[in-house]
């Protein structure tokens, strides 16, 4: 469903001490976040976007088409189910083999199961079976998602100059709308280039194929990284290390609960204004995918100054406050949205323009918010956790309930589901000021 300027070069420099050039290593980190990044948002917007477009039609020809992207939307959760179980397998084979085996075994997993989906014949073809085989490949989407946590976004954060913590946490966000233009752009192009019938039949397949090609990118951008000796004691130092899951639990439960609903409110309008606009747009105001989906790339643009504008603010103002302007402006949208969703195809522009700079506002500063509060020792695991967990509860589910909302109780309620995660945001902010955190984190 959480995370710049060059990698560090061979020779002389990699051979100085942890200690030296700490005013360069942000950049150093920031390009390999934001490169490994970039391919996993493609990865999760390629699928998301395939749920509408595609999946329906080509794995459920069966049912009507509302009913087949609930189906689709179904399958597109799994992989947030699947998270967390692979980062605790992960974390394992970290220890048994070290952090390079381990990221190289999940971005190739990642990159093959992304590519396999490509390959999956249509129901026409095997029935029921392309079903399974589809869903199993998303889980397992999820599980190497998981795996492929690295802790540079973590390390980024912390080795960043104490007075631009806001906008080093922001520079791995970016990687969202970047990712999301790319898969938006790649589908456009293809649903105006090929007819229909083309592009349900193979068309659709070939940003699969590209998902895997820039996988393999990520995975030399960041394996320069995570190996380099230089960077491994920086990871040491700062203590981000795998920690036992068990004691984890038990001693930063808390923590882990307010890492888990900080970020809500932004996860929620997450695939609000992505997956699901998209299915609104399509099943109820009969819009063209792809010229809604240039609509989408046109907000998802706007989010990027969006983003920059809270980096800013987040260095002058506190993190946690930034975070907790961004969730009073949710639902303040939350309100509006029934209004919008309902109005004329105006109006749904507007609501995916807004949103998207809202998202861009709040996502901006949404991972890690009260990171912070972990004890040294449980940092690295406790991100990772507290990262899966916030997407599995505020973004796995958001398509298929928002898309739920609308059709049996009506578009009010998805509003008052966004208002939801707008409040969880405040209250775990709220609770959060009684433990301790700075406002700068």
């Amino acid at each position: 469903m959480a995370s710049s300027d060059a990698h560090p070069a061979a020779g002389p420099r990699a051979e100085r001490p942890a200690g030296a050039s700490h005013e360069t290593r942000p950049g150093d980190i920031a390009i390999g976040v934001i490169i490994g990044r970039i391919s996993e948002f493609f990865d999760f917007f390629v699928f998301g976007l395939a749920c509408v477009l595609v999946f329906p039609e080509t794995f459920f020809p069966f049912s009507s088409q509302l009913q087949g992207t609930f189906y689709a939307f179904a399958i597109f959760s799994l992989a947030f189910i699947g998270r967390p179980f692979g980062s605790m397998f992960f974390m394992l084979l970290q220890a048994w083999y070290g952090r390079g085996t381990k990221l190289t075994v999940a971005l190739f997993m990642l990159g093959t199961t992304t590519a396999g989906i490509a390959f999956v014949p249509a129901y026409a073809s095997i029935g029921s079976a392309a079903i399974i085989i589809l869903a199993l490949l998303r889980f397992l989407q999820g599980v190497a998602t998981g795996g492929s946590w690295d802790g540079l976004p973590s390390l980024l954060a912390l080795t960043a100059p104490s007075s631009r913590r806001g906008w080093f946490a922001m520079i791995p966000q970016l990687s969202a709308p970047i990712g999301f233009v790319m898969a938006a752009g790649l589908f456009a192009y293809l649903q105006m280039g090929l007819s229909s019938s083309e592009f349900l039949d193979w068309g659709w397949r070939y940003p699969f194929y590209v998902a895997f090609a820039m996988n393999v990118v990520a995975l030399f951008a960041r394996l320069r990284l995570v190996v380099a000796p230089e960077f491994a004691s920086l990871m040491k130092t700062r203590s981000l290390e795998p920690s036992p899951i068990r004691e984890l639990f038990r001693t930063q439960g808390h923590n882990i609960a307010l890492g888990t609903f900080a970020p809500l409110g932004s996860y929620a309008l997450f695939h609000l204004v992505t997956i699901f606009a998209l299915s609104w747009a399509i099943l109820y105001n009969g819009e063209f995918g792809a010229h809604f989906l240039l609509i989408e790339i046109l907000g998802a643009a706007l989010s990027v100054p969006a983003m920059f504008l809270s980096g800013v603010i987040a260095d002058r103002f506190g993190r946690r406050l930034t975070l907790a302007i961004s969730a009073v402006l949710i639902a303040v949208y939350s309100g509006y949205t029934p209004l919008l969703l309902s109005g004329g195809q105006f109006e749904s522009y507007v609501f995916i323009v807004v949103g998207f700079a809202l998202l861009g506002f709040s996502h901006a500063q949404s991972a890690g918010a009260v990171s912070s509060a972990f004890q040294p020792q449980f940092r690295y695991s406790g991100a990772m956790i507290t990262s899966d967990l916030g997407w599995l509860f505020g973004a796995g589910f958001a398509p298929i309930v928002a898309l739920g909302l609308t059709a049996y109780l009506g578009v009010g309620y998805v509003g008052l589901y966004l208002l939801s995660g707008a409040v969880g945001t405040l209250g775990a902010l709220w609770v959060s000021r009684r433990f301790g955190l700075p406002n700068d984190q």
